[in-house]
């Protein structure tokens, strides 16, 4: 299964399991992003470049600095996170390791300051004035509605979590050495300036994180200083380090992260299982006994190799005709631990049904598209032996903002499942702005109204 992704940096070890986290009141300057749909949020997260021309010119190939010198835009940003925060979060309850992170770089080594249990403010602000340590402050999602309602529709943009960590580092200072990670990395500053140095990756798109030597990473390929309001973005397996100039004032930047496992090798590891499944139910040269003692072999067999190989291109020949690819996790991992739609409120709307009660007369729409998903697979019920298949409908409402990218514990996701004769009508209510109850591709009047009636019991559907 897909890791959940890890924000740019390393942590340390867990502390004690948080309380539900408080919501803050939405306030502050108006934003200048699009919060309309998951495209125009990214258009105006990038802006002024434009979507088509990050994907083609820089998506996976190289760094982008914009820089913006816009107050408006340097105050919004400003207000995301700052150093002043830190006094009231720390007094809700969080820990060293699992929610902060107290590091210096010293002669390209990471020095980790932690104390043990509960973050004391006066305490991280001594390592930080004394000490001239960075504070990494975990996930600030779960906590800062405005770094909530960004990451939310990233994760719609990108079908991928997307994490965040800040880091706010004094004066002259730096808090990690030379690095890789294995995500995407967009820094956002927000206050302050961060000298940047950007090195040719040793391991392009890399697929884990680690530290670089210095005497390792030659001569920076970039050198850039950032300012609030200013973007940066550079591929996985960028090697980068980070300081705050001398003689100014301290530094806070977020980092947004994503894209952790999910390249075409992940996905050809979740969906291959399936296939293979599938194949040998119809095939029984799959069935077929492997040769005996292959497994005590010290090297394969040719014979083997070349009936491996002939399997993988029987595999390939049913892949190319097949509509539906299974996904045995990474869909199902994505909608249990992306963050549930953005909301003000008591979030009514995404845990009660409400609206007209829908029947077989009724005209209905899907709502939330973008936090559901729609997989086959096999049937997950262990009392069920025949394992036939069925329709998977996974959906992020129910989930829990205070545990976001925190990798506590593996959660199932929320949703419902149908006959696979049901796939039709699912279909109709997914590429449809809306439909008539009677118009979907069921037998029986009474199918189509309780397939309604289950989305709208989990806030799926509505009557229009």
């Amino acid at each position: 299964m897909p890791k959940k992704a890890r924000p740019a940096g390393d942590g340390e070890e867990e502390g004690p399991v948080p309380r539900q986290a408080k919501v803050e009141a939405a306030s502050g300057p108006s934003s200048p992003l699009d919060f309309d749909s998951p495209s125009g949020l990214f258009e105006s997260f990038i802006a002024p470049i434009k979507t088509e021309t990050f994907f083609k010119e820089f998506w996976e190939q190289k760094p982008l600095l914009i820089q913006r010198d816009d107050p408006a835009l340097a105050m919004y940003y400003q207000s995301l996170f700052r150093l002043s925060d830190l006094k009231s979060l720390c007094s809700r309850g969080m820990y060293y390791g699992r929610d902060v992170n107290v590091c210096r770089c010293v002669h390209g080594k990471k020095k980790v300051l932690n104390k043990d249990g509960r973050v004391h403010f006066l305490q991280l602000r001594k390592d930080f004035d004394q000490k001239r340590a960075t504070i990494q402050f975990h996930q600030p999602q779960r906590f800062k509605d405005a770094l909530w309602r960004i990451q939310e529709k990233l994760e719609c943009f990108f079908g991928s979590l997307v994490g965040s960590n800040v880091y706010i580092t004094p004066a002259g200072a730096q808090g990690l050495p030379p690095h890789y990670d294995d995500v995407e990395v967009f820094v956002l500053q927000l206050e302050g300036e961060k000298r940047w140095r950007l090195y040719q990756p040793t391991v392009p798109l890399a697929r884990e994180y680690s530290l670089e030597a210095e005497d390792r990473i030659g001569r920076p390929t970039h050198e850039l200083t950032l300012k609030p309001g200013d973007l940066l973005y550079f591929p996985r397996g960028t090697i980068h380090q980070a300081a705050t100039p001398e003689g100014l004032a301290h530094s806070t930047h977020v980092t947004i992260s994503t894209y952790q496992s999910s390249s075409w090798g992940d996905f050809l590891l979740d969906t291959i299982s399936g296939l293979v499944f599938d194949t040998a139910k119809a095939d029984v040269a799959l069935r077929a006994g492997i040769p005996r003692q292959l497994l005590l072999q010290v090297e394969t067999t040719a014979v083997a190799t070349r009936r491996l190989s002939g399997f993988l291109r029987m595999l390939a020949d049913r892949l190319e005709g097949t509509k539906e690819l299974p996904s045995a996790d990474m869909k199902k991992d994505f909608a249990a631990n992306r963050l549930p739609p953005y909301c003000t409120g008591d979030g009514a709307e995404l845990t009660a049904p409400g609206g007209q009660f829908p029947g077989l007369n009724s005209t209905v729409r899907l709502q939330f598209r973008d936090h559901v998903v729609l997989t086959v697979g096999p049937d997950q019920d262990p009392s069920d032996e025949t394992r036939e298949k069925m329709v998977y409908v996974y959906h992020s409402l129910k989930n829990r903002r205070d545990t976001h990218m925190m990798g506590h514990e593996e959660t199932e996701p929320h949703g419902l499942r149908f006959p696979l004769s049901h796939m039709d009508a699912l279909k109709q209510l997914w590429t449809s702005s809306a439909i008539s109850v009677k118009d979907l591709k069921l037998t029986t009047d009474e199918e189509k109204q309780n397939l309604v009636l289950s989305l709208w019991t989990e806030c799926l559907i509505q009557v229009v």
